[in-house]
């Protein structure tokens, strides 16, 4: 890759940072598609990330960026505005620069959506689905779930009061959807609900192999699916008790593709390059998650 003034510049805003595999990814897109750009990762404290912002919007060959955890919500007031999925979800994951001013955008619905799709191409529609966490992620999948027409959801958090404010707004939106908030704790069995084909990990548990198990794992077992959002590293405790009880189970790397492609066509304006952005992760295409 070249670097020169022209050169345009992205960047990953989190805090942990190391483990993202997006630079990576968007670095194979630009050089697929010819351009001109670099993608890297900046840990930003939550202390920090006010200056942090401030300075992407005085970077005039700023591409773009992408938001992960721990900033997907506290980003939201220090933006100049958001499109209407960042603010139906209330989470934003991808910046965009327009005219000296960042607007927030979410793409991580549409995403999970994509990779749910290709890996199982089960029908949505009258699904009953319990998703761990209540942060910004798990408002992306609760929203898409809804929107796509799942009958019920579940959602599971320690604090409960921000599962609650949670299922307050998906229902506000999809009334259509019951929506169902519970604590979230390391008892916690499965089977408390029923139903449930689709359990989804949104948290960041399992990231750190010190990690406690979010709830009874064992309580597992088939036809649940279970997604966990986390891709690095690839197979968590969560995924790989899944399997051994005979689940469907696969993280988050698909998910990870179907986000930054959408991401890349909003900075770029141009077709993304699916097939590298896939290679540069070396995932394949359709079966189970990777």
């Amino acid at each position: 890759m070249r670097i020169d003034g022209h050169t345009k510049l992205a960047f990953v805003l989190g805090y942990p940072v190391e483990h993202s595999l997006s630079p990576a990814m968007h670095q194979a897109a630009f050089a697929a598609a010819g351009l001109n750009a670099a993608y890297l990762p900046w840990a930003v404290a939550p202390n920090r990330l006010p200056e942090a912002v401030h300075g992407l919007r005085a970077m005039e060959n700023l591409l773009g960026a992408n938001v992960t955890v721990p900033h997907k919500e506290a980003i939201i007031p220090l933006l100049d505005g958001l499109t209407p999925e960042a603010e139906a979800v209330g989470a934003v994951n991808t910046l965009l620069p327009r005219e000296g001013k960042l607007l927030g955008d979410n793409t991580d619905s549409a995403g999970f959506l994509a990779a749910l799709h290709e890996n199982f191409g089960g029908e949505v529609r009258g699904l009953t689905a319990a998703i761990l966490g209540a942060g910004g992620a798990a408002r992306a999948v609760a929203m898409g779930l809804a929107r796509a027409g799942a009958r019920r959801l579940f959602l599971l958090n320690r604090n409960v009061d921000r599962a609650n404010r949670l299922a307050s707004v998906v229902a506000a939106y999809h009334p259509d959807c019951q929506v169902t908030a519970q604590p979230l704790h390391r008892t916690w069995k499965i089977t408390e609900v029923t139903e449930i084909r689709l359990l989804v990990n949104t948290t960041s548990a399992g990231l750190q192999p010190s990690d406690h198990p979010l709830f009874d794992y064992a309580s597992l077992s088939a036809p649940i699916t279970v997604f966990d959002l986390i891709y690095n590293p690839p197979e968590t405790p969560l995924l790989r008790k899944a399997r051994a009880r005979g689940c469907v189970a696969g993280n988050g790397l698909a998910m990870l593709v179907y986000q930054g492609v959408l991401a890349f066509e909003l900075w770029t304006g141009k077709p993304a390059p699916v097939q590298a952005m896939r290679d540069a992760l070396g995932i394949r295409r359709g079966g189970v998650f990777p």
